[in-house]
């Protein structure tokens, strides 16, 4: 039998495509009515809001730009909000992976991820505390990185911008109990990045101790578990097969 959760809206960020897409498809199938937002992505949303409509469930689509989060997040929270009539749950996908070392890394490349990765996150959590009603329960959820607690180079602004969303998975939970959980998950290699080699899954394989990748459908069982304990706040799973031991 089905668990109901009929009146629970979720905002899942960055939903149109990848681990976001399977994020609100699955919650979607739930019984979660789902906001899916988009930047970009306005057909892969509009596809994604179809597939959930078309098992039953209650879905609808939003457009705002995180890398301006000042912009863009509270009208989209109030139009969420008008849509769903509240929102219960807050599920921080959205984000920009882009290469770079120390001296590669750009004003610009800087600017723009730690806007999305950071940013966004912390103005969409305020929007969210603001608006949850004083009697109700909610959850934030941040798809964080485990190279935000293991650093290796390569990726400077993109690591250290998912540092600072670790850091503030651990801090929010503490202010925000105990009305709303906050908690996290690193993903490992899920899905490979746009255009990557085409040996990349064969290459990842080499670091993870699981020996193979991983698929949306085990940061689903991440997020679905997060969303039925009761017990558990700052906390952050590792889905990565072992490869956040190095």
């Amino acid at each position: 039998m089905q668990e109901s959760h009929s009146h629970k809206t979720v905002l899942v960020t960055g939903s149109a495509v990848r681990i976001g897409r399977a994020i609100a498809v699955a919650l979607g199938r739930k019984g979660y009515q789902i906001a899916v937002h988009y930047n970009r992505s306005k057909e892969e949303a509009v596809r994604t809001v179809a597939e959930i409509q078309s098992e039953g469930g209650v879905a609808h689509s939003f457009q705002a730009d995180l890398s301006q989060p000042l912009r863009s997040v509270p009208g989209m929270c109030q139009s969420i909000r008008a849509e769903f009539g509240g929102l219960d749950v807050l599920i921080n996908n959205a984000s920009l992976f882009e290469e770079g070392l120390l001296l590669d890394t750009t004003e610009e490349s800087w600017d723009r991820q730690f806007a999305v990765n950071l940013q966004a996150p912390f103005v969409l959590s305020q929007e969210f505390v603001r608006g949850l009603a004083d009697n109700s329960h909610g959850h934030i959820i941040n798809i964080c990185d485990w190279r935000g607690e293991t650093h290796p180079p390569g990726h400077d602004a993109y690591t250290l911008s998912k540092a600072g969303l670790v850091a503030l998975t651990h801090m929010l939970a503490s202010e925000l109990a105990p009305r709303i959980q906050v908690n996290g998950i690193h993903p490992g290699a899920i899905l490979p990045p746009p255009n990557a080699h085409e040996d990349h899954d064969r290459r990842a394989k080499e670091s993870i101790p699981l020996n193979r990748t991983g698929s949306p459908e085990d940061i689903v069982i991440g997020v679905l578990y997060l969303l039925q304990s009761s017990f558990v706040t700052g906390e952050i799973l590792n889905i990565t097969g072992g490869e956040h031991l190095g």
